[in-house]
């Protein structure tokens, strides 16, 4: 299966063809990402030398309970300035001072989005290594969908609540949450992972969990190996940060590949029908005078 990219592509790629290019032009650019996120790319009053990246996240509020924005000047150290207006983030670039390795600056301010999410993983996996806590993370990331972050002394769990469109969509999800079910047999190490269906997992009681027949509840049991420090726990961060997406998009392409089989299928027995249809046989018939001829 694909993996999603944890940057963004767009964004990464209009800041890189700027430090690369000789003409210094001016930009105002508004990027979409998932999960309702824009990005807004200016120049700071019009001086062309200076390029803000903005961030526009509807749950930032919910992100910075959990130092979202320590963890985020940790990370962009003198990138930080003062926010845009309407806006929940802004990182300044100077063109006149960037380092020698352009491209890595580029994608460091694209993971800005992955870097929001972090900050929320990151507090939960610190309290399970203190010992657990009784506080439970509630990010609504999306208007009807909303993750779940819990720390116990032996184990982090990360529930997802997700909406599916589609009842076709229910039936492929559960088909996707068996084979990682079944990946746990083939690795000891793999996370738990849990699916259900309507109703929410027994973790969520007392909370706004919703119910309904198009709701689904995928659970991620995470083990002290999965997010103790290190680059362990960042490429734990990268894939469960992005799982959501991942497998919506994964249940797309699945009905796009079985609507082409299926079409394909369909034109495979319009052919045998064609070449089934028997022929016209000619007919001679003769006038009243005698003569013949051959009806087509």
């Amino acid at each position: 299966m694909i993996l999603l990219e944890y940057h963004n592509r767009i964004l990464e790629e209009a800041l890189l063809s700027r430090f690369n290019s000789e003409k210094k032009e001016a930009v105002d650019l508004t990027i979409a990402d998932f999960d309702g996120i824009l990005f807004h790319i200016t120049n700071v009053d019009g001086d062309r030398n200076k390029i803000m990246v903005s961030a526009s996240i509807k749950f930032f509020s919910e992100l910075a309970q959990y130092g979202a924005k320590e963890y985020l000047k940790k990370e962009y150290g003198d990138l930080v300035t003062s926010t845009e207006t309407g806006h929940d983030f802004s990182l300044l670039v100077n063109m006149e001072s960037l380092p020698a390795d352009k491209a890595a600056l580029a994608r460091k301010v694209a993971l800005l989005k992955r870097h929001c999410f972090a900050s929320v993983f990151e507090y939960f996996f610190d309290k399970q290594a203190a010992g657990g806590c009784k506080e439970k993370g509630v990010i609504h990331y999306r208007d009807d969908e909303t993750m779940y972050v819990s720390a116990d002394k032996d184990r982090v769990t990360v529930i997802f609540s997700t909406i599916f469109k589609d009842d076709d969509d229910v039936i492929i999800g559960k088909v996707f949450m068996q084979e990682f079910k079944e990946g746990r047999r083939g690795s000891t190490t793999a996370p738990q992972v849990q699916f259900s269906h309507r109703e929410p997992p027994l973790e969520l009681q007392g909370t706004d969990a919703r119910t309904g027949n198009n709701v689904g509840y995928i659970s991620f049991v995470l083990f002290p190996r999965a997010t103790a420090s290190g680059a362990q726990r960042q490429k734990t961060i990268d894939l469960i940060h992005t799982f959501r997406n991942y497998l919506h998009y994964h249940i797309k392409c699945s009905k796009a590949y079985l609507h082409c089989r299926m079409r394909a299928r369909t034109a495979a027995f319009l052919k045998v029908l064609n070449r089934a249809r028997p022929e016209k046989k000619a007919t001679e018939k003769k006038t009243i005078t005698g003569k013949t001829f051959t009806r087509k």
